[in-house]
Parts: C-alpha cells; sequence; structure tokens
C-alpha cells in the first residue's frame, strides 16, 4: 500500500520487531550476528556490512526520495567523500560556485592531489555550463537552494544538460530534505543530504545519507560505503530514524517562521538583500515555486555595513545561537565567510558573493514573535551608537568546519 510521506514516517522501522512487536523500532547495537551455517545467515554477518536499524533508515529514505535505494553515512561529509569514490581517477566535476564551504574543501583537497578535478561555476549560467564540460568530466554537483545564498536552479533543465552530455546529476538537497523537494522526480541521479540536519532534526547526531535512481548505482554505493566503512553506526541510524518522524510538524513550523523572519528582514532599514526563495522578488522564486513542496527554514541576508556592524549583531542574540549546522528546532545564525565558508579562498567566496556582511540563519520552531524581536533588539542594539568596547567580546575567530 503506497502511503503519503506523514505516514510513511511515522510507520518507518516499525515492522522491525517480529519477537515482540514494539511499535517502537529497536536498536540492533551489535557488531556481528550469528550465521545459521556456513555461508548461511538471516541477511546480516558484521555491521558494516549491513544491520537492520540502518537497513530500516535506509529503507525509508529511499522510499521518500523516490529511489531504488540508499546508503546511511557517518556524516555529511563521508557521504560526500563516498560518492566522489565512484568517479574515475581522472574525473572532472562541474559544482556549484556557492557550494557548502566543507564541500569545497574535500573537493579542493582531491584537487590537490590530482584525484579529482573541479570546476566552480554558476550553474544558472548554461553557457559557462557548455564551457566548462571537458571529454573527462564525470558529473555535476547541485545545491538548490544553494548554502548560503539560496540560489535556485532548474533542475530539470539541468538534467537534460546532464543527459545530453552524458553526467551524473547529483544534487545536496540537505536545505529542504525530501518533504520539500525531490530531486530525482526532475531527473536526478543521486541525492545526498546531511542527516544531521533537518531530517533528525534535534541536533544530537551527525549523519549522512545517498539515495540511488537507479538499482545499478545503489549497488556501487552499497559496495563503496562497505569497502570504505563511511557507514553510519546503529545508534546514529536510530537516532535520525527516530528524528525523522516528527518531520512533517517540524517542518511546517521552520517554514512559517522563516517566511515571517524573511518578511521582516526585507523591510527592515538596515538590511539589504535578503536571500529566501519564499519572497516573490526572488529571483528563483518562480523556479522553486514549481519544483519544490515549501521554501524551507533558511535565509539568509546582507545587513548594511554603515548601519551595523555584523560581529556585534551576531554577539548579541538571545535566541539565535551563535554556533554552526542548522535544520535542528532551535534557531541558530552564522557567519558564513568565518565559520560554515572559512576554508574557501578569499576570491572563490568573493566571486560565490560570500561577504563578510552576509549572515544566515537556520530559523527554528519557537514562537515567530521571539524570534522577530530578538533579531530586531540585535540589529538595533548592534548600530552606529553602541561602543567599541561593548563590541570587543564578539570578535569571531574563523573556523573550519
Amino acid at each position: 500500500m503506497d502511503f503519503d510521506p506523514e505516514t510513511t514516517l511515522s510507520l518507518a522501522g516499525q515492522d522491525l520487531d517480529d519477537t515482540f512487536n514494539s511499535v517502537v523500532p529497536p536498536l540492533y547495537q551489535s557488531a556481528i550476528f550469528q550465521f545459521e551455517d556456513v555461508g548461511e545467515t538471516k541477511g546480516y554477518d558484521y555491521t558494516r556490512s549491513g544491520n537492520p536499524t540502518r537497513t530500516a533508515l535506509e529503507d525509508t529514505l529511499a522510499d521518500l526520495d523516490g529511489g531504488t535505494g540508499a546508503v546511511a553515512c557517518a556524516t555529511g561529509m563521508a557521504a560526500v567523500s563516498t560518492v566522489t569514490s565512484l568517479f574515475d581517477a581522472d574525473a572532472h566535476l562541474i559544482c556549484a560556485h556557492d557550494c557548502y564551504g566543507g564541500t569545497e574543501r574535500l573537493f579542493s583537497h582531491l584537487a590537490e592531489r590530482g584525484t579529482l578535478a573541479v570546476s566552480y561555476e554558476d550553474l544558472s549560467d548554461r553557457n559557462a555550463l557548455a564551457d566548462a564540460v571537458r571529454p573527462e568530466t564525470e558529473a555535476l554537483w547541485v545545491e538548490t537552494p544553494s548554502n548560503p545564498l539560496l540560489r535556485i536552479v532548474d533542475l530539470e533543465a539541468l538534467s537534460d544538460f546532464a543527459d545530453t552530455h552524458d553526467l551524473l546529476l547529483i544534487v545536496d538537497n540537505t536545505f529542504l530534505s525530501p518533504l520539500l523537494q525531490r530531486p530525482l522526480d526532475y531527473g536526478a541521479d543521486l541525492v545526498v543530504y546531511s542527516t544531521t540536519k533537518y531530517l533528525n532534526g534535534h541536533s544530537d547526531v551527525v549523519g549522512g545519507a545517498i539515495i540511488a535512481r537507479t538499482e545499478a548505482l545503489a549497488d556501487r554505493l552499497d559496495f563503496t560505503a562497505n569497502a570504505h566503512g563511511t557507514v553510519a553506526a546503529p545508534f546514529d541510524s536510530w537516532l535520525v530514524l527516530r528524528g525523522a518522524k516528527t518531520l512533517p510538524v517540524r517542518l511546517r513550523q521552520h517554514e512559517t517562521n522563516a517566511r515571517a523572519i524573511a518578511h521582516f528582514l526585507n523591510d527592515h532599514p538596515a538590511v539589504g538583500r535578503v536571500c529566501y526563495p519564499g519572497l516573490s522578488g526572488h529571483p528563483g522564486h518562480e523556479i522553486a515555486r514549481t519544483q519544490q513542496n515549501g521554501y524551507g527554514g533558511m535565509v539568509s541576508f546582507f545587513v548594511d555595513p554603515e548601519q551595523v556592524d555584523v560581529r556585534a549583531f551576531l554577539g548579541s542574540t538571545e535566541v539565535f545561537a551563535l554556533a554552526e549546522s542548522l535544520g535542528g528546532v532551535e534557531s541558530l545564525i552564522e557567519h558564513p565567510a568565518t565559520m560554515s565558508h572559512a576554508s574557501m579562498a578569499p576570491d572563490q567566496r568573493d566571486e560565490a558573493g560570500i561577504t563578510d556582511n552576509l549572515v544566515r540563519l537556520s530559523v527554528g520552531i519557537e514562537s515567530t514573535d521571539d524570534l522577530r524581536r530578538d533579531l530586531d533588539r540585535s540589529l538595533t542594539a548592534a548600530g552606529p551608537e553602541t561602543s567599541s568596547t561593548e563590541r570587543q567580546h564578539t570578535s569571531i575567530p574563523p573556523v573550519e568546519a
């Protein structure tokens, strides 16, 4: 029987326990499983190669995204690393120029070692995209919405381009989750997640996942993840599965709050451009409205540096915690240039538009009024009248998360 995503998540893992019929999926915290006989098992032998709890999570994620199979990984970057292991040694990859800093850091590391060549392009520029293709190009790496500028690209158009040039289309869908966007429906071959974010939603575990459109790709991912040992642990898988059960209700409140905050910031005199695809003035709004089922809980914006000291602002919020990551129930504020994208070269950040006055919000599920008041008070407190002495405690050293 086919269920809506809300029901799929509510029932996820419920059929694992044949012994006691527990409603909550059991945690199989076992590294090994006993053989029935030589060469015979009940489907599991060693947890790196397979574990019932992890399988429950993988089956649920594959079902949500409309894929044929999935691999749950130890971290989001383990998922990215597993995908890169599918490429040939001399492969070339075309990546969104404003991708997540950790993705760029890994790709640059592999490029420096000579195991992967990468071109960073504005994926909405079809001419630049066509010029970037080489004989050894194997894939397009896409983020839509992108991190941190929430740029939107047309997945169907990119799928047509990838098919024309015999490329894999890989989409990092972390910002939206499969409930708000299903890239496989628009021709993507692989979908990548940091399950740390919305899928888990409680900031208490790190994880990643890869969803495959075809059985052949799913088989390659299974082999690669097992060979490299990048798979998720049973307890981590159980936590993500538990968190995902409340994803539908969490996402509704995330988006309700994010819409309100985006409109508030859009009208604020100390704020310049607001990046939120749910705003009608966002350049990708129409595409997002077509290929997404919602606009999510991420909002980025540029403060006016003549009116607001960005570091004072970041250090003065009370509800928004100054922290890395995103997608949890709590609201977070971060400075991409010195936090999530600190590892990017300054000229690459500038080219992507990640300037020092850019702020990224992960809008949580708190009271909308409290969130709005917190930002309003903090923007005012960080204004020109704030003394340099009062700002000393807000210094933010660069980190590479």
